[in-house]
């Protein structure tokens, strides 16, 4: 089997075999040569679950540990991903994105997100198939036998990764591996993805002190995640202190701070009050800047402390309707086109030149309008000439109008018709 990014080696399996064998401890000068790394693995990780025990976070952190262990192993994986691209496809909102990215670069984002949400799976939530993988991947684990876990834990994945086994259910099988010894209280994610960069060594010698100085790394750094959101929730108990006795303000706090994401329904929920007073609670934390609100929407909206602003501004807001335009498909409009500019005029025409034209036409037209124009006011004059009393006759005594008086004058020649 070739190679792959998921598959750092690999090694076909022996005839008959359904199962990886247990794979030998490292050797003695292997163990030397990790000591220094094991010993600041397990001190780095025994402060981790120091801190998070009995912590009030516990559920955020786990959040917040996920998106970022998700994160590290997209990017060994070759698809590198925001967290909160993550957070934002876990709750179901949609992607803010530059209108000026190529349809090319939109799929890459996509792609990125869908393999870190079935990562996030993996970790989280696996599904029937990927739970009898991940049971698999516990198995080849506990045919290990070291000196320590961790070592064992090392030796497990170089071997099962060497024979041909994939990443994710061994990254699961490992969040497990350190609660059932007890090497932490809660299932932080602690993966060591950075042992599988293209440029790590895969020798057993020089993989495993790698493997356990990304667990200590990835420990440390989710100590400094812990600290960095109890120094929010301070800060935002501190913004809400000095209100009256009932207010119910602080615990709102708390609750913004020990959940990812809250709703107004939630946090009514959690505080025995009504929706309607929770939600004015929540827009007045945005208001000043305790909270932020991430969805963009006027209902079924998110909140959660400033912290998460990040969030807020990889989320994109839903389509409204354009104001003052109806329902349905909006009419096509058509493109007009690029007139050409309109030429400079000529230069004027000298007498010579004006003489040359055929003016012939144009002086039969107008004397034939001259002629018309004096018939009709010729014949315009003889009406008004007409005798009285031939009118005063024709009004007493005859209705009818004799039809030889009726005068038609013509539009084309210009002559009056009787």
């Amino acid at each position: 089997m070739p190679d792959t990014p998921i598959r750092p080696r690999s090694a076909p399996l022996a005839p008959g075999l359904t199962s990886f064998p247990p794979a030998g401890v490292p050797s003695a000068a292997a163990a030397a040569g990790a000591s220094a790394a094991l010993a600041h693995a397990s001190a780095a990780i025994a402060r981790l679950d120091q801190a998070l025990t009995n912590h009030p976070l516990q559920a955020a952190f786990l959040y917040r540990a996920r998106l970022e262990a998700v994160r590290r192993q997209a990017a060994v994986d070759g698809q590198s991903i925001d967290p909160w691209h993550l957070a934002a496809v876990l709750e179901g909102l949609r992607l803010r994105m530059d209108s000026a990215l190529r349809i090319i670069d939109r799929g890459a984002i996509f792609e990125a997100a869908r393999h870190a949400l079935g990562l996030h799976q993996w970790l989280a939530f696996p599904d029937f198939d990927q739970e009898g993988e991940v049971q698999s991947a516990e198995k080849a684990l506990a045919a290990i036998t070291a000196a320590t876990p961790l070592l064992a834990a090392a030796t497990g994945m170089h071997a099962w990764l060497d024979r041909g086994g994939t990443r994710p259910p061994m990254r699961a099988a490992l969040i497990r591996y350190w609660t059932r010894h007890r090497l932490l209280r809660l299932p932080v994610p602690l993966t060591g993805a950075a042992a599988l960069r293209p440029d790590t060594p895969f020798d057993t010698a020089a993989w495993v002190p790698a493997f356990l100085m990304a667990l200590a790394e990835e420990a440390a750094d989710g100590l400094q995640l812990l600290f960095d959101m109890e120094r929010a929730w301070f800060a935002a108990r501190r913004a809400v202190a000095g209100r009256r006795r009932t207010s119910r303000a602080a615990a709102a706090i708390d609750i913004l701070a020990a959940a990812p994401l809250a709703s107004a329904t939630s946090l009514a929920t959690g505080l025995g009050m009504a929706v309607k007073n929770a939600a004015a609670l929540l827009d007045g934390f945005c208001a000043q800047g305790i909270a932020v609100e991430v969805t963009h929407r006027s209902k079924r909206r998110l909140f959660g402390l400033a912290g998460l602003a990040p969030l807020r501004a990889e989320v994109a807001p839903p389509r409204r309707p354009m104001p003052g335009r109806g329902r349905g498909r909006p009419p096509t409009l058509e493109i007009e086109a690029d007139l050409p500019p309109v030429p400079l005029p000529e230069r004027p025409l000298s007498p010579i030149e004006r003489r040359a034209f055929d003016y012939s036409e144009l002086e039969h037209w107008i004397a034939h309008a001259e002629q018309a124009i004096r018939q009709t006011r010729h014949v315009l004059d003889q009406t008004a000439r007409a005798p009285a009393t031939r009118s005063g006759s024709l009004t007493a005594g005859d209705d009818r109008a004799p039809a030889s008086d009726a005068l038609v004058v013509s539009s084309e020649t210009g002559t009056a018709v009787r």
